[in-house]
């Protein structure tokens, strides 16, 4: 069977306590009534939530669904696991996030959680916006511990000034948080495994502190990790590791996806014509593997996108 279509799904909407409502503000989103919307999850395949099919002879179908019954026409010829191995999620910080970790795979067991690398791409930013990532230098375990009864923890964060363009890579282990005012595309592995460290002593929606991971979260974060700095990229290559690679492209002209595996794409300013279909900024589309039309061929000026491989 081949699947010639790019494929589109459904987002699903998550309120969170310090999302906004950027997503209908730049991309005009429909979103729920009055709700801060922290995250759009726009292509997922987890137990508690799917992604589902929105165009073509697939329509209907989940992701899931997707990568049990037609794997290689989609995917290609991938690793096989149970469930589709990425999440791509738009982030909308009206506040700052929590400060928080993810489990290494050497801990997640463990904790009964799961491990989760992610990347963070910049679709904008509000003037002084800044990323926390790492650790100040010569930060050591006791300082942080010290510092977290005292209610001070984000003091000893490494802090990152960020613009709309830039990107950073953030490992399981790495104690981070996103800061206000930051629009993110978010590219990580299959997870929704998050301990919170500090969070800034604000409450909840039912006006109670959120719970804190303190012990899972010492467990779990690198006390190595001292000032990384915002990715570096390398021609087109904006974060290339184990679990998935990630390029910008500019497309100033038309241009063929050459590869025999699936692609996702970001659309990140302009609009594209693929497969017989129109994208515009904000738009993702998951180009199968035996698709014969990979060409991307932009319709407005300075148009580029983020492509995301297994």
């Amino acid at each position: 069977m081949r699947v010639e279509q790019p494929l589109t799904f459904r987002p699903l909407y998550m309120e969170r306590v310090w999302g906004g409502r950027r997503l209908a503000e730049k991309f005009g989103r429909a979103l729920p009534a009055g709700a801060p919307i922290g995250e759009s999850w726009e292509l997922v395949d987890r137990d508690d939530a799917q992604s589902v099919v929105e165009n073509g002879p697939l329509a209907g179908k989940t992701l899931h669904e997707l990568w049990t019954m037609l794997r290689e026409p989609v995917f290609g010829r991938v690793a096989d696991s149970p469930r589709f191995p990425l999440l791509a999620k738009i982030l909308d910080a009206r506040e700052t996030l929590s400060v928080q970790v993810h489990p290494p795979a050497n801990m997640a067991a463990k904790l009964n959680g799961e491990p989760k690398t992610e990347m963070w791409f910049l679709l904008d930013s509000e003037p002084g916006a800044e990323l926390f990532a790492g650790f100040r230098r010569g930060t050591t375990r006791a300082e942080f511990e010290l510092a977290l009864k005292e209610g001070r923890a984000a003091d000893l964060l490494h802090r990152l000034p960020v613009r709309a363009g830039d990107a950073i890579f953030i490992p399981s282990g790495r104690c981070h948080a996103i800061g206000a005012g930051c629009f993110i595309v978010e590219m990580q592995q299959n997870s929704d495994t998050t301990y919170r460290v500090f969070d800034w002593n604000r409450v909840g929606f039912d006006s109670k502190p959120r719970p804190l991971h303190l012990r899972e979260s010492l467990l779990s974060i690198d006390f190595t990790d001292h000032e990384p700095t915002l990715a570096q990229r390398e021609g087109e290559s904006v974060v290339k590791c184990a679990y998935f690679k990630v390029e910008h492209w500019a497309l100033d002209l038309a241009r063929t996806d050459t590869s025999t595996g699936c692609a996702i794409f970001t659309v990140l300013s302009g609009a594209l014509i693929c497969g017989g279909l129109t994208f515009k900024v904000g738009d993702f589309f998951l180009l199968p593997a035996t698709t014969t039309n990979r060409t991307l061929t932009p319709v407005q000026s300075s148009t580029s996108v983020l492509r995301t491989t297994l």
